[in-house]
C-alpha cells in the first residue's frame, strides 16, 4: 500500500470505551508534524530526480562532445555490481570520466562565479537606487520643512504685528478713557461744606 500524506493526515483513531486510550490532540498534532515532513521529503525527492535527470542529459551531452564512450546512465539506481578487474580500456574509461568530472566542476565553479557577480551587481544597483530614492525623499522632506518653517515665521511675526497694534490702541483707549474722567472730575462743581 503507496502511503501519501494525505493518507496520514486523515487517518483517524478509534476512542477507547473501557480504559484510557491515547490523547487525541496529541495524535492529531503528531499526524501533522508526520504529514509536513513526509510532504518535504517527496518534494526533495522529486527535486532530487530532477536534478539526476538534467545531470545524465548533461553527462551525455558532454560526452557525445568530447568522445567519450558513454558510461552506463540509469534513471534508478543500479545495483552494485562487483567491482571489474582494471584494464587499459577501463583505464582510459576512468580517464575519460575524470577529465568530464572536472569539465563538470569547472563549468559549475564558472556559473557559481557568474552568478555571484550578477547577484553582487544586481545588489549594488538596488543599494545605489534606494540611496538615491532616500536622498530625493529627504531633499523633499527638507524643502517642505524649510517652507513650513517660512510660513510658521510669517505667522509669528504676524502675531507680534497684531500685539503691538493691539497693545497701542489698547493704551491710547485707557488714555482717552482717563483723559475724559479726569475732565469729568475737574468739571464737577464742589458740594457746598454745609450740606
Amino acid at each position: 500500500m503507496v502511503l501519501t500524506p494525505e493518507d496520514l493526515f486523515n487517518k483517524r483513531f478509534q476512542t477507547t470505551k473501557f480504559r484510557d486510550g491515547y490523547d487525541q490532540d496529541e495524535v492529531d498534532d503528531f499526524l501533522d508534524e508526520v504529514t509536513e515532513e513526509f510532504r518535504r521529503l517527496i518534494k526533495e525527492n522529486e527535486e532530487l530526480k530532477q536534478s539526476l535527470v538534467a545531470a545524465e542529459s548533461r553527462i551525455a551531452e558532454l560526452q557525445r562532445n568530447t568522445g567519450a564512450t558513454p558510461s552506463v546512465v540509469a534513471t534508478a539506481p543500479a545495483p552494485v555490481a562487483p567491482a571489474p578487474v582494471p584494464t587499459a580500456d577501463s583505464d582510459e574509461s576512468t580517464s575519460s570520466l575524470l577529465q568530464l568530472a572536472r569539465k563538470l566542476h569547472e563549468e559549475h565553479v564558472r556559473e557559481g562565479i557568474e552568478k555571484r557577480d550578477q547577484l553582487i551587481a544586481e545588489g549594488h544597483q538596488t543599494a545605489a537606487r534606494i540611496v538615491e530614492e532616500a536622498e530625493t525623499r529627504s531633499r523633499q522632506l527638507l524643502v517642505e520643512a524649510e517652507t513650513q518653517e517660512r510660513v510658521v515665521t510669517q505667522r509669528i511675526q504676524d502675531l507680534k504685528n497684531f500685539e503691538t497694534q493691539y497693545r497701542q490702541s489698547l493704551k491710547g483707549y485707557i488714555e482717552s478713557q482717563l483723559s475724559e474722567l479726569n475732565k469729568a472730575l475737574n468739571e464737577t462743581p464742589s458740594a457746598p461744606a454745609g450740606a
